[in-house]
């Protein structure tokens, strides 16, 4: 195993962990802070790929305001109850048992992959003599133009609906 193989392999498997620390915690603070450090390792995925474009973006956005959003929601709901209540108290054999047949079939489809994929019109050298954010931007308003559109509407729908159900009525 090379170098890069292992520092993938690190990466890949730091984020199956985290994400199962994330979704397993009884303290929704101690959730936040292990999402804080999956956050970091996506960055670090991000780096590896030659995406520091998309690294500082994960760092700002996801690390920074996202994060500082869930701790706000947190303190402001009374999650006392959550904490003192078992979690997963019949329903986590069942549950083992679905994770044991997809993590089966996982392996099963991941061993007869085999197709190296052909190289795209991006190579390291064209994005480095184009710049990172050039590039991501012409892949995003050309390419994939009608999903960033159907995103927005979906985020626009959200935050009216937010603003409604967050306005007191006035009679």
């Amino acid at each position: 195993m090379t170098l890069p193989q292992a520092f993938f392999a690190y990466i890949g498997g730091m984020i199956v962990v985290l994400s199962l620390l994330v979704v397993t915690r009884k303290n929704p603070v101690h959730s936040v802070m292990w999402m804080l450090l999956l956050f970091v390792h996506i960055a670090a995925l991000y780096l590896f790929l030659n995406a520091e474009f998309l690294a500082a973006i994960q760092i700002i956005v996801y690390a920074g305001a996202i994060l500082v959003l869930f701790l706000f929601v947190i303190m402001l709901l009374n999650l006392r109850k959550e904490e003192t209540e078992k979690r997963f108290q019949r329903q986590w054999p069942f549950g083992a048992g679905i994770g044991v047949v997809l993590a089966v079939f996982f392996v099963l489809i991941v061993g007869k992959i085999d197709v190296i994929p052909p190289l795209g019109q991006y190579s390291i050298d064209a994005i480095r003599s184009e710049g990172h954010i050039m590039t991501v931007g012409k892949v995003l308003y050309t390419e994939f133009l009608l999903p960033f559109e159907i995103a927005s509407l979906i985020l626009l729908v959200a935050i009216i609906g937010a603003v409604v159900l967050a306005k007191k009525r006035v009679e």
